[in-house]
C-alpha cells in the first residue's frame, strides 16, 4: 500500500473537529522529529509566529504559546495561570463549553461567578455592564465566541467593549473559530485567545495554543495551579530556548500544524476560508430546509462553523438510524448538545468544499426513512 492510499478517508467529517484534512498535512506526519533538534525547533518557532500574525496586525504586543493536549487543556492552562489567586473570573456562558470553563475554575480553586443565559438566545449585554458594574472584584473576564453547542457565533465585539470600559482582563476561547472567521484581537481588545490545532487551520488533534498579551502576561509567573498546565513557564521556556517546550511534545502534529498553515496562505488566508465556510454554511441551511429540516437558530445569530437542526417531526426518526444511513453514504455528522431540544449538528469547516455539501444534501434526501417508513421494511 502506498502512502497516498493509507491516507485516503471512508467518510467525510461534518463535526467541529477533529475534522477532515488534506492529503498533505496528513503526510506530514509521515517524518520522525527529535524534540531537541533545532530542525524541530525551528519550525515550532515559525508556527508560533505565524500564530500570532494571523491574530493581529500588532504583532509587537502579543506572543504564542503552544500547549500539549486537547483544546480544553489549553483553556484549563490559561485560567490556572492567568487568575491570581486573589482573582475573580466572570464566565459568560450560554452553551455546553461556556460552562466547562466555569467548571475549570471552579475547580481549581478560583473565585467564579457565571453569567448564564438560554443555549439559544443572544448574550443580554445589559446584564454583563450590570454584574461588572456592581461587583468590582470581577477582575477576569471569559467567553466562548463560537458556541458549538448550538453553532452560535457571540459578540466578542461588544463584550470586549463592555470588559474594557470597566478596566477588566479578556479572555476568548475561540477554539472552533480562529482561522475560520476574520478577527484582530488587539482591534478587540483581547488579553488572551484559546485554540486548538484540529479545528479552522485543518490540522489534527494534540495541541492547542494561546496568543497572550505580553504586557499582560509578564504578571502571571507566580499564578499557576499546575505544573504540566503552566502557561508562563511553559511559554518562558519556549522564548528563552528557541521552541522548546518542557515536556515530550507532540512532534508529528506540530509537523502536520505547521504544513496545515502554508495551506492557509495558499488558500488565501483567512479571509478566503472564512467565504469558503461561510459559503458552505449558506447552502447547507438553504438544502436542509427544502428538505424540511430547520436550523435552531436565526441567521444573525448562527456561525459559519457549525449548524444545529431540529429532528424532523416524525415518531420514526431516530439519530442513530440517520446517523449510519449517512455514514454508509460516506458522512459523518454530529448528535446534538441542546439540553432540552432534540437536535443534530453538521460541521462546515476542515477541508471541506460546496460539492461536498452538495453531495450530503443529496445524502439526506436518499436517506429521508422517516418520509415513508414503510420502505424500509
Amino acid at each position: 500500500m502506498n502512502l497516498k492510499d493509507m491516507t485516503n478517508n471512508p467518510y467525510l467529517l461534518l463535526t467541529p473537529g477533529p475534522l477532515s484534512t488534506t492529503e498533505t498535512v496528513k503526510l506530514a506526519m509521515m517524518k520522525d522529529w527529535c524534540t531537541w533538534d533545532d530542525d524541530y525547533n525551528n519550525i515550532v518557532q515559525d508556527v508560533r509566529k505565524r500564530l500570532v500574525s494571523l491574530a493581529t496586525k500588532s504583532v509587537e504586543k502579543y506572543s504564542a504559546v503552544l500547549m500539549q493536549g486537547s483544546g480544553t487543556f489549553s483553556v484549563e492552562s490559561v485560567i490556572g495561570t492567568v487568575l491570581p489567586k486573589d482573582g475573580k473570573l466572570l464566565v459568560v456562558a450560554n452553551g455546553v463549553y461556556g460552562h466547562r470553563i466555569s467548571k475549570i475554575s471552579k475547580t481549581l480553586g478560583i473565585n467564579t461567578v457565571v453569567l448564564a443565559s438560554g443555549e439559544v438566545e443572544a448574550i443580554d449585554l445589559n446584564r454583563l455592564t450590570a454584574a461588572l458594574e456592581n461587583d468590582p472584584e470581577i477582575t477576569h473576564v471569559a467567553i466562548v465566541h463560537c458556541e458549538t453547542t448550538t453553532g452560535m457565533l457571540n459578540p466578542i465585539d461588544k463584550v470586549g467593549q463592555i470588559v474594557k470600559r470597566y478596566n477588566r482582563i479578556f479572555i476568548v476561547d475561540a477554539m472552533s473559530s480562529f482561522g475560520g472567521v476574520e478577527l484582530d484581537i488587539d482591534d478587540l481588545q483581547i488579553d488572551y485567545i484559546i485554540s486548538s490545532a484540529n479545528k479552522c487551520i485543518e490540522g489534527v488533534p494534540g495541541f492547542g495554543f494561546a496568543i497572550v498579551k505580553t504586557e499582560e502576561f509578564d504578571k502571571c509567573q507566580q499564578n499557576a495551579r499546575s505544573v504540566s498546565l503552566d502557561l508562563y513557564d511553559q511559554w518562558k521556556t519556549m522564548e528563552e530556548q528557541n521552541g522548546k517546550w518542557r515536556f515530550t511534545s507532540p512532534t508529528h502534529v506540530v509537523r502536520a500544524f505547521a504544513q496545515a498553515l502554508k495551506e492557509l496562505e495558499v488558500e488565501g488566508g483567512i479571509k478566503n476560508r472564512a467565504a469558503r465556510y461561510k459559503n458552505n454554511q449558506k447552502i447547507l441551511s438553504k438544502g436542509m430546509k427544502k428538505l424540511g429540516l430547520e436550523p435552531i437558530l436565526n441567521n444573525e445569530l448562527q456561525s459559519p462553523i457549525i449548524t444545529s437542526f431540529y429532528y424532523p417531526d416524525s415518531e420514526y426518526f431516530k439519530f442513530s438510524t440517520f446517523y449510519l444511513k449517512l455514514k454508509e453514504k460516506g458522512f459523518v455528522i454530529y448528535p446534538g448538545k441542546v439540553s432540552d431540544l432534540d437536535t443534530f449538528r453538521i460541521g462546515n469547516i476542515g477541508d471541506v468544499h460546496q460539492q461536498d455539501i452538495e453531495a450530503l444534501l443529496q445524502a439526506i434526501e436518499e436517506s429521508r426513512y422517516w418520509l415513508n417508513p414503510v420502505l424500509e421494511k
